[in-house]
Protein backbone atom coordinates (compact mmCIF):
# COMPACT_ATOMS: atom_id res chain seq x y z
CA UNK A 1 0.00 0.00 0.00
CA UNK A 2 1.35 3.43 -0.73
CA UNK A 3 1.47 6.33 1.30
CA UNK A 4 -0.93 8.50 -0.40
CA UNK A 5 -3.51 5.45 -0.81
CA UNK A 6 -2.99 4.78 3.32
CA UNK A 7 -4.06 8.32 3.92
CA UNK A 8 -7.18 8.16 2.13
CA UNK A 9 -7.90 4.89 4.26
CA UNK A 10 -6.68 6.33 7.49
CA UNK A 11 -8.99 9.31 7.92
CA UNK A 12 -10.33 11.17 11.44
CA UNK A 13 -12.58 9.08 12.99
CA UNK A 14 -15.09 11.71 13.22
CA UNK A 15 -15.12 11.20 9.20
CA UNK A 16 -16.83 8.24 9.45
CA UNK A 17 -20.41 8.67 7.71
CA UNK A 18 -23.46 8.70 10.51
CA UNK A 19 -26.51 6.61 9.93
CA UNK A 20 -29.68 7.21 10.21
CA UNK A 21 -32.37 5.53 11.56
CA UNK A 22 -33.40 4.51 8.14
CA UNK A 23 -30.02 3.60 7.36
CA UNK A 24 -29.05 6.03 5.13
CA UNK A 25 -25.52 7.14 5.38
CA UNK A 26 -25.72 11.28 6.62
CA UNK A 27 -22.32 13.08 5.56
CA UNK A 28 -20.15 15.16 8.37
CA UNK A 29 -21.38 18.38 6.00
CA UNK A 30 -25.11 17.91 5.96
CA UNK A 31 -24.92 17.55 9.51
CA UNK A 32 -23.19 20.33 10.74
CA UNK A 33 -25.30 22.22 8.01
CA UNK A 34 -28.13 21.03 10.26
CA UNK A 35 -26.39 22.03 13.78
CA UNK A 36 -25.69 25.19 12.47
CA UNK A 37 -28.93 25.46 10.75
CA UNK A 38 -31.00 25.06 14.63
CA UNK A 39 -29.34 27.89 15.78
CA UNK A 40 -31.90 30.92 14.61
CA UNK A 41 -29.51 33.59 15.69
CA UNK A 42 -26.88 32.08 13.69
CA UNK A 43 -29.08 32.56 10.34
CA UNK A 44 -30.22 36.32 11.33
CA UNK A 45 -26.16 36.86 11.66
CA UNK A 46 -26.13 35.35 8.22
CA UNK A 47 -28.74 37.13 6.78
CA UNK A 48 -27.11 40.52 8.42
CA UNK A 49 -23.90 39.90 7.17
CA UNK A 50 -25.66 39.24 3.60
CA UNK A 51 -27.54 42.71 3.67
CA UNK A 52 -24.51 44.43 4.89
CA UNK A 53 -22.62 43.20 2.51
CA UNK A 54 -24.87 44.07 -0.17
CA UNK A 55 -25.51 47.44 0.93
CA UNK A 56 -21.83 48.53 0.82
CA UNK A 57 -20.80 46.84 -2.28
CA UNK A 58 -23.69 46.67 -4.56
CA UNK A 59 -25.39 49.61 -2.51
CA UNK A 60 -23.38 52.70 -4.08
CA UNK A 61 -23.76 51.25 -8.07
CA UNK A 62 -27.46 52.79 -7.19
CA UNK A 63 -26.97 55.14 -4.69
CA UNK A 64 -24.48 57.68 -6.07
CA UNK A 65 -22.73 60.12 -4.03
CA UNK A 66 -19.83 62.03 -4.52
CA UNK A 67 -17.12 61.23 -1.75
CA UNK A 68 -14.08 62.47 -3.07
CA UNK A 69 -14.80 66.58 -3.15
CA UNK A 70 -16.22 68.06 0.13
CA UNK A 71 -19.44 70.60 -0.14
CA UNK A 72 -19.22 73.42 2.16
CA UNK A 73 -22.69 74.04 1.25
CA UNK A 74 -24.55 70.75 2.42
CA UNK A 75 -22.33 71.08 5.82
CA UNK A 76 -24.33 69.03 8.72
CA UNK A 77 -27.86 68.82 7.03
CA UNK A 78 -30.36 66.76 8.81
CA UNK A 79 -32.05 63.70 7.64
CA UNK A 80 -34.45 63.94 4.57
CA UNK A 81 -34.44 65.05 1.07
CA UNK A 82 -31.97 64.48 -1.41
CA UNK A 83 -30.24 62.97 1.90
CA UNK A 84 -31.72 60.39 3.47
CA UNK A 85 -29.24 60.24 6.11
CA UNK A 86 -28.12 64.00 6.21
CA UNK A 87 -24.50 65.32 5.48
CA UNK A 88 -21.42 65.19 7.74
CA UNK A 89 -19.31 68.05 8.71
CA UNK A 90 -17.54 68.20 5.34
CA UNK A 91 -20.90 67.90 2.82
CA UNK A 92 -20.59 63.95 2.37
CA UNK A 93 -23.86 62.26 2.14
CA UNK A 94 -23.91 60.78 5.22
CA UNK A 95 -25.72 57.30 3.96
CA UNK A 96 -23.16 56.82 0.91
CA UNK A 97 -21.00 57.73 3.31
CA UNK A 98 -21.89 54.37 5.19
CA UNK A 99 -21.20 52.06 2.73
CA UNK A 100 -17.93 53.74 1.78
CA UNK A 101 -16.71 53.43 5.14
CA UNK A 102 -18.55 49.81 5.69
CA UNK A 103 -16.21 48.88 2.43
CA UNK A 104 -13.04 49.60 4.10
CA UNK A 105 -14.36 48.17 7.77
CA UNK A 106 -15.41 44.97 5.71
CA UNK A 107 -12.68 44.53 3.44
CA UNK A 108 -9.72 45.26 6.12
CA UNK A 109 -11.18 42.74 8.99
CA UNK A 110 -11.91 40.08 6.45
CA UNK A 111 -8.48 39.97 4.86
CA UNK A 112 -6.95 40.98 8.47
CA UNK A 113 -8.47 37.64 9.73
CA UNK A 114 -8.00 35.69 6.72
CA UNK A 115 -3.99 36.38 6.69
CA UNK A 116 -3.85 35.87 10.74
CA UNK A 117 -5.83 32.86 10.37
CA UNK A 118 -3.48 31.20 7.59
CA UNK A 119 0.00 32.17 9.61
CA UNK A 120 -1.39 31.31 12.89
CA UNK A 121 -2.15 27.84 11.85
CA UNK A 122 1.29 27.47 10.04
CA UNK A 123 3.45 28.44 13.08
CA UNK A 124 1.05 26.73 15.56
CA UNK A 125 0.73 22.90 13.79
CA UNK A 126 4.73 23.54 12.53
CA UNK A 127 4.93 24.37 16.50
CA UNK A 128 3.18 21.43 18.14
CA UNK A 129 4.23 19.38 15.73
CA UNK A 130 8.05 19.25 16.00
CA UNK A 131 7.59 19.61 19.57
CA UNK A 132 10.76 19.90 21.89
CA UNK A 133 13.10 23.00 21.88
CA UNK A 134 11.67 24.00 18.81
CA UNK A 135 8.31 24.16 20.39
CA UNK A 136 9.61 25.92 22.88
CA UNK A 137 11.48 28.39 21.47
CA UNK A 138 8.19 29.15 18.71
CA UNK A 139 6.04 29.32 21.82
CA UNK A 140 8.28 31.90 23.47
CA UNK A 141 7.94 33.94 20.61
CA UNK A 142 4.38 34.02 20.73
CA UNK A 143 4.17 34.93 24.66
CA UNK A 144 6.49 37.39 24.32
CA UNK A 145 4.00 39.04 21.59
CA UNK A 146 1.54 38.41 23.73
CA UNK A 147 2.71 40.36 26.62
CA UNK A 148 2.77 43.37 24.45
CA UNK A 149 -0.96 45.06 24.77
CA UNK A 150 -2.46 44.99 21.47
CA UNK A 151 -3.38 48.35 21.34
CA UNK A 152 -0.24 50.24 22.47
CA UNK A 153 1.94 47.59 19.50
CA UNK A 154 -1.34 48.57 16.52
CA UNK A 155 -1.03 52.50 18.05
CA UNK A 156 2.76 52.11 17.43
CA UNK A 157 2.61 50.48 13.92
CA UNK A 158 -0.24 52.90 12.46
CA UNK A 159 2.14 55.71 13.82
CA UNK A 160 4.93 54.94 11.85
CA UNK A 161 3.48 54.08 8.64
CA UNK A 162 1.48 55.79 5.91
CA UNK A 163 -2.04 53.77 7.05
CA UNK A 164 -3.85 52.63 3.93
CA UNK A 165 -5.93 49.59 3.41
CA UNK A 166 -2.96 47.19 2.63
CA UNK A 167 -0.95 48.69 5.79
CA UNK A 168 -4.04 48.19 8.37
CA UNK A 169 -4.35 45.16 6.85
CA UNK A 170 -1.07 43.79 8.12
CA UNK A 171 -1.01 45.44 10.73
CA UNK A 172 -3.98 44.07 12.33
CA UNK A 173 -2.71 40.27 11.34
CA UNK A 174 0.32 40.63 13.03
CA UNK A 175 -0.98 40.97 16.31
CA UNK A 176 -4.20 38.94 15.61
CA UNK A 177 -2.12 35.83 14.46
CA UNK A 178 -0.86 34.59 17.92
CA UNK A 179 -4.49 33.35 19.44
CA UNK A 180 -4.63 31.15 16.55
CA UNK A 181 -1.18 30.05 16.83
CA UNK A 182 -1.95 29.18 20.14
CA UNK A 183 -5.06 27.20 19.43
CA UNK A 184 -3.82 25.22 16.67
CA UNK A 185 -0.65 24.36 18.54
CA UNK A 186 -2.86 22.78 21.10
CA UNK A 187 -4.98 20.91 18.37
CA UNK A 188 -1.56 19.48 17.00
CA UNK A 189 -0.14 18.61 19.97
CA UNK A 190 -3.32 16.38 19.99
CA UNK A 191 -3.20 15.35 16.67
CA UNK A 192 0.33 14.75 15.71
CA UNK A 193 0.12 10.91 18.35
CA UNK A 194 -2.84 9.98 16.51
CA UNK A 195 -2.05 6.58 14.72
CA UNK A 196 -2.60 8.30 10.93
CA UNK A 197 0.01 10.68 11.81
CA UNK A 198 2.66 8.21 13.36
CA UNK A 199 2.18 5.91 10.57
CA UNK A 200 3.05 8.44 8.07
CA UNK A 201 6.88 9.13 9.57
CA UNK A 202 7.04 5.12 9.78
CA UNK A 203 5.83 5.10 5.71
CA UNK A 204 8.62 7.82 4.84
CA UNK A 205 6.37 10.48 4.95
CA UNK A 206 8.09 13.96 6.14
CA UNK A 207 7.08 16.24 8.77
CA UNK A 208 5.74 18.95 5.77
CA UNK A 209 3.26 16.21 4.64
CA UNK A 210 1.94 15.43 8.00
CA UNK A 211 1.23 18.90 9.31
CA UNK A 212 -0.11 20.03 5.31
CA UNK A 213 -2.17 16.67 4.94
CA UNK A 214 -3.33 15.75 8.20
CA UNK A 215 -2.69 18.09 11.08
CA UNK A 216 -3.63 21.16 9.71
CA UNK A 217 -6.73 19.92 7.68
CA UNK A 218 -8.25 17.91 10.98
CA UNK A 219 -7.93 20.91 13.37
CA UNK A 220 -9.93 22.38 10.57
CA UNK A 221 -12.96 22.83 12.86
CA UNK A 222 -11.34 25.14 15.62
CA UNK A 223 -9.65 27.34 12.84
CA UNK A 224 -12.65 28.10 11.38
CA UNK A 225 -14.82 29.13 14.43
CA UNK A 226 -11.41 31.04 15.42
CA UNK A 227 -11.73 32.66 12.02
CA UNK A 228 -15.11 34.05 12.53
CA UNK A 229 -14.07 35.44 15.21
CA UNK A 230 -11.18 37.00 14.22
CA UNK A 231 -13.19 39.13 11.55
CA UNK A 232 -15.25 40.23 14.62
CA UNK A 233 -12.00 41.07 16.32
CA UNK A 234 -10.27 42.93 13.10
CA UNK A 235 -13.22 44.92 12.57
CA UNK A 236 -13.91 46.22 15.89
CA UNK A 237 -9.70 47.05 16.05
CA UNK A 238 -10.50 48.75 12.64
CA UNK A 239 -13.29 50.80 14.62
CA UNK A 240 -10.77 51.24 17.32
CA UNK A 241 -8.09 52.63 15.32
CA UNK A 242 -10.42 55.19 13.31
CA UNK A 243 -11.72 56.57 16.60
CA UNK A 244 -8.47 57.40 17.46
CA UNK A 245 -8.06 59.06 14.51
CA UNK A 246 -5.37 56.46 12.93
CA UNK A 247 -7.50 55.26 9.78
CA UNK A 248 -7.13 55.75 6.64
CA UNK A 249 -6.62 59.39 5.22
CA UNK A 250 -9.61 61.25 3.64
CA UNK A 251 -11.63 61.05 1.75
CA UNK A 252 -11.59 57.68 2.07
CA UNK A 253 -13.11 56.73 5.82
CA UNK A 254 -14.03 53.35 8.21
CA UNK A 255 -17.10 53.58 10.45
CA UNK A 256 -14.82 54.10 13.27
CA UNK A 257 -13.63 57.39 11.80
CA UNK A 258 -16.92 58.13 10.91
CA UNK A 259 -17.98 57.48 14.89
CA UNK A 260 -15.22 59.51 15.76
CA UNK A 261 -16.03 62.24 13.49
CA UNK A 262 -19.85 62.06 14.65
CA UNK A 263 -18.92 62.49 18.84
CA UNK A 264 -17.48 65.65 17.99
CA UNK A 265 -20.77 67.18 17.70
CA UNK A 266 -22.55 65.35 20.05
CA UNK A 267 -23.21 68.21 22.16
CA UNK A 268 -25.21 69.67 19.47
CA UNK A 269 -27.63 67.11 18.88
CA UNK A 270 -26.55 65.77 15.17
CA UNK A 271 -27.64 61.79 15.66
CA UNK A 272 -27.30 60.93 12.39
CA UNK A 273 -23.87 61.36 12.51
CA UNK A 274 -23.41 58.76 15.77
CA UNK A 275 -25.94 56.43 15.47
CA UNK A 276 -25.89 54.79 12.06
CA UNK A 277 -22.31 54.22 12.05
CA UNK A 278 -22.31 52.64 15.44
CA UNK A 279 -25.12 50.31 14.80
CA UNK A 280 -23.19 48.57 12.01
CA UNK A 281 -20.22 48.07 14.11
CA UNK A 282 -22.33 46.65 16.58
CA UNK A 283 -24.73 44.59 14.06
CA UNK A 284 -21.72 43.43 12.06
CA UNK A 285 -19.86 42.50 15.08
CA UNK A 286 -22.59 40.78 16.91
CA UNK A 287 -23.75 38.96 13.70
CA UNK A 288 -20.09 37.31 13.37
CA UNK A 289 -19.91 36.18 16.93
CA UNK A 290 -23.32 34.55 16.40
CA UNK A 291 -21.87 32.39 13.33
CA UNK A 292 -18.92 31.51 15.25
CA UNK A 293 -20.94 30.15 18.13
CA UNK A 294 -23.13 28.19 16.05
CA UNK A 295 -19.61 27.30 13.67
CA UNK A 296 -18.49 25.64 16.84
CA UNK A 297 -21.43 23.74 17.71
CA UNK A 298 -21.38 22.48 13.91
CA UNK A 299 -17.92 21.19 14.14
CA UNK A 300 -17.93 19.89 17.62
CA UNK A 301 -17.89 15.97 17.59
CA UNK A 302 -19.94 15.19 20.26
CA UNK A 303 -22.72 17.08 18.22
CA UNK A 304 -22.07 15.57 14.64
CA UNK A 305 -22.79 12.36 16.74
CA UNK A 306 -25.88 12.42 18.67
Amino acid sequence: MTLSNYEAAQTEPANVPLTLESGKPVGLLRRGVEVFAENKLALAGVAVIVVFLLFCFIGPLFYHTDQIHTNLLNVTMRPGGAHPLGTDGSGYDQLGRLMVGGQTSLEVGIAAAVLATFFGTLWGAISGYLGGWIDAIMMRIVDGLLAIPALFLLLFLATIVTTSKTILIVVIALVSWLGTARLVRGESLSLRVREYVQAVKVMGGGGTRAVLRHIAPNAVGTIMVNATFQVADAILTVAALGYLGLSIPPPATDWGGMLSTGLQYAAVGYWWLIYPPGIAIVLVVVAFNFIGDAMRDAFEVRLQRR
